[in-house]
């Protein structure tokens, strides 16, 4: 297996997280991707020097410096949501990379989502591009996936998702993420939680669904008045006539981090709750009973550590995500590319834009 040689753009929380999968791989697979950790880089000079000797790279440097690097072929774009649209279109120029890691939301604005389109329209590029809704590698969720496309539940008729969280209700909490208060679509509890979501609506039910309405609620005064601490969606789906809802939340006491869904059929149902990390129910009209599918650690290619039986989180959908953007070598996951990540911007702008509506009918 060819060795990756990688570059990160960003060094704050959620590239500890990345770092983290990556340097698991492996004690998770026996054939590991090969990888070599060449460079980090950040705004600031001392966070992207200490992330580099905490976490194995081989240099530290500015952003302008690492878009030059010729022996990077692996870029994970992963600073503040206002960068990660100028940095794609940087990595997609870079003559060497292969493959790029992104993570969501994809843009800040409508003009950047029809760069992205542009970029995803041009097949020359020839680059692999994966969004970070590691959602989708949560191996119940993965095998709900393909248990809805293996078996005839018929026409979907109503259904619903939603992330919870509650931290946001804390002043401290806010104070140090700051950068994600700004209102939608750049931030906000749709774009940055409900998104996930939003992500998991169009893997199981497919592109085009449309928003009715939305819904928000919160507010604080360290926190923008337009911005959606909490939101909800109505959706319809032009495709079959189904509607539901989807509804992201930065303040509902209690949890910690909760994502659900429930679909229903005309011939059936699926549903899952993150509090059962390891399993998720579906239910035939013509048996009459729900049932529990339990997955526990159930990956392809099949891992040794943890064993199969074990729950799984948010980490281990992370590691394996990485893997599957290294390798390749899980032909059955539901791998979210550059098309998936535009739809969930679409619809999370379009949240935005219903939100607008929204306050202008509600509030005084």
């Amino acid at each position: 297996m060819d060795e990756h040689r990688i570059g990160f753009l960003g060094a704050g929380g959620i590239a500890r997280s990345h770092a983290f999968a990556l340097n698991s791989l492996k004690y998770f697979y026996s054939v590991p991707p090969a990888f070599r950790l060449v460079a980090v880089s950040s705004a600031r000079e001392e966070s992207r020097s200490a992330f580099a000797a905490d976490f194995g790279f081989e240099r530290h440097m500015a952003a302008e410096d690492l878009f030059n690097l010729d022996e990077i072929d692996t870029v994970f774009i992963l600073g503040p949501n206002s960068v990660h649209y100028p940095h794609l279109e940087a990595a997609a120029g870079m003559t060497n990379v292969q493959r790029i890691y992104l993570e969501k939301p994809v843009c800040s604005n409508k003009s950047e989502e029809d760069g992205l389109s542009r970029i995803a329209a041009d097949n020359g590029h020839g680059k692999i591009i994966q969004v970070g809704f590691q959602f989708l590698m949560g191996p119940a969720i993965r095998e709900a996936l393909i248990f809805s496309k293996d078996n005839d539940l018929g026409t979907p008729i109503h259904f619903s998702f939603t992330l919870k969280h509650r931290d946001y209700l804390n002043a401290s909490y806010r104070k140090k993420r700051r950068t994600r208060l700004t209102p939608a679509p750049d931030g906000g509890a749709m774009a940055d939680l409900g998104s996930h979501a939003l992500s998991l609506m169009v893997a199981f039910l497919g592109s085009g669904i449309q928003i009715v309405s939305a819904l928000q609620s919160g507010s604080y005064p360290d926190v923008p008045r337009e911005s959606d601490l909490y939101s909800e969606l109505s959706l319809f789906d032009p495709k079959t006539g189904a509607v539901g809802n989807v509804s992201g939340s930065r303040v509902s006491s209690g949890i910690g981090d909760m994502m659900a869904f429930e679909i229903f059929y005309e011939k059936g149902a699926l549903r899952y709750n993150s509090f059962y990390p390891d399993r998720f129910e579906y239910f035939f009209e013509k048996g009459g009973d729900w049932s529990t599918r339990f997955t526990g650690s159930n990956y392809s290619p099949v891992t040794s550590f943890p064993s199969g039986h074990v729950p799984a989180g948010w980490l281990r959908a992370l590691i394996h995500a990485h893997y599957v953007f290294l390798s390749g070598n899980d032909p059955s996951a539901f791998v979210p590319g550059l098309e998936h990540g535009i739809e969930v911007q679409r619809l999370v702008r379009e949240t935005a834009e219903n939100m607008e509506i929204f306050r202008k009918k509600t509030w005084k």
